[in-house]
């Protein structure tokens, strides 16, 4: 790709978006982060020739502008935060600012544009199907959140006060049902035939499944290296010189690593490749929680060529 392209780095509030266009004859500029402004932007952009749009992840505020944008034939970048503010202050740029972090989003496109992995960094169009998915799997997210502080209120709160935290937890595990119903018909009606793939697999659940499919878009377009990457549970190097660093896995996505955590566990008892797998490696002498975030990494590369070839659980493949 050309070094001379031009690169578009947007920083997201709530209520606008600063724009920073390098490559191009193009100041900076201010929209509202609502449809109108959205349709403004593509439409300054569009004559661009854009290489690359990079905009940080900010819990939601950037889903609406990366599809609208996106489904203009812009390639969009959503990164994480912290990719952004390390790679400011590897260009010695400490101030903070919309417009400085508009650039700096800008300047990290140019180099993100040279990279061979450059796909990794895309993010995948999400349709409204997707989109509500992501919602219903939040939502349930936060029900659960909010039921687990109940409880531990439950514990530190006079007898006399108990009947009103209860009614608290009734109330939110009425709506936790509503929401997992919900949930299932949709991926049911929407998504049948990736979730029986994915479930296809011992250990992955209804939950599991439709966590993936609403949060890991990426699934079976990357290669078993960058899945593990992005979701966070491949090893990083640690060495310099001579020295040979611990490996540790790091970064990626939480809320993936949480619910694959929790399939994984499952997958060692009732999954007899995983469970094989996981037994090896701890008569190997590797400390239990080393042997299942490897087992994690196992499932998830298998997961992910699963859905990249269209092939449900093939327990022939993992009978040595």
């Amino acid at each position: 790709m050309s070094v001379t392209s031009v690169t578009v780095g947007i920083d997201v509030a709530k209520a606008h978006v600063d724009v920073c266009v390098l490559g191009a004859k193009s100041s900076a500029q201010r929209f509202d982060n609502d449809a109108e402004g959205h349709s403004a932007l593509a439409a300054a952009l569009q004559p661009l020739d854009v290489g690359l749009v990079v905009m940080e992840a900010t819990g939601g505020y950037e889903a609406a502008l990366a599809c609208a944008l996106q489904a203009t034939g812009l390639p969009v970048a959503v990164i994480n935060p912290r990719q952004a503010r390390d790679f400011a202050k590897s260009m010695g740029r400490l101030a903070k600012t919309d417009a400085v972090d508009a650039r700096t989003l800008a300047e990290l496109a140019a180099v993100l544009l040279r990279r061979d992995d450059l796909q990794r960094f895309l993010r995948p169009l999400a349709d409204e199907r997707q989109q509500w998915l992501a919602a219903l799997v939040t939502r349930r997210r936060q029900l659960l959140t909010m039921l687990h502080s109940e409880r531990q209120r439950l514990q530190i709160t006079p007898k006399k006060l108990h009947a009103s935290i209860e009614a608290i937890e009734a109330a939110i595990k009425a709506q936790l049902d509503e929401i997992e119903e919900q949930m299932v018909t949709h991926v049911r009606e929407h998504f049948g035939e990736l979730d029986t793939l994915l479930q296809s697999a011992a250990g992955v659940g209804p939950v599991a499944s439709a966590t993936m499919i609403a949060e890991l878009p990426e699934l079976g377009r990357l290669n078993r290296r960058e899945i593990a990457a992005l979701v966070g549970v491949a090893p990083m190097a640690n060495d310099s010189g001579g020295s040979k660093g611990r490996r540790r896995v790091q970064g990626g996505r939480f809320e993936i690593r949480r619910v694959l955590y929790m399939a994984t566990l499952t997958a060692t008892r009732y999954n007899p490749a995983i469970k094989a797998f996981y037994e090896r490696l701890k008569a190997a002498g590797k400390l239990p929680k080393v042997a299942l975030v490897a087992c994690m990494r196992k499932l998830l590369t298998t997961l992910n060529a699963m859905v990249r070839t269209g092939k449900p659980w093939d327990k022939s493949l993992h009978c040595a």
